[in-house]
């Protein structure tokens, strides 16, 4: 279950430890750009080493996590936790974040332009 020696690939690490549901999620993170190594844009199949940093970054907030142990199975949150150096900052108050769009009921289809700035409040 724990390799001491060797390397694994990031997006199994990134499932191991918790940090995506599944390994599918976690490549496709990971081919997105939403995950880097050492700084650097991680491919799915990036080899990973004790000592390296991971960012994953998720709807509005980055996780940043520091390798300290190679597992290649999901575990428990327990052992999970046991693997990896949480240097994550605090996450924003949810008062803080920006409300989704919310329409009036009964207010009909958006417009073009509604549109456009309801996918504008969700890019930021």
């Amino acid at each position: 279950m724990v390799e001491d020696e060797g390397s694994v690939r990031v997006d199994s690490w990134i499932w191991s430890v918790r940090l995506a549901k599944t390994r599918a999620l976690a490549a496709a993170a990971c081919r997105a750009g939403h995950v880097r190594v050492n700084g650097e844009r991680a491919k799915p199949a990036q080899a990973l080493k004790p000592g390296d940093e991971v960012r994953v970054r998720e709807e509005g907030y980055e996780r940043v996590v520091v390798v300290k142990r190679l597992i290649r199975k999901r575990v428990g949150a327990g052992v999970a936790a046991e693997c990896l150096v949480d240097n994550s900052p605090p996450r924003p108050a949810r008062e803080l974040t920006p409300a989704a769009g919310v329409r009036d009921r009964g207010a009909g289809r958006p417009t073009k332009r509604d549109r456009r700035e309801l996918d504008q409040l969700r890019r930021t």
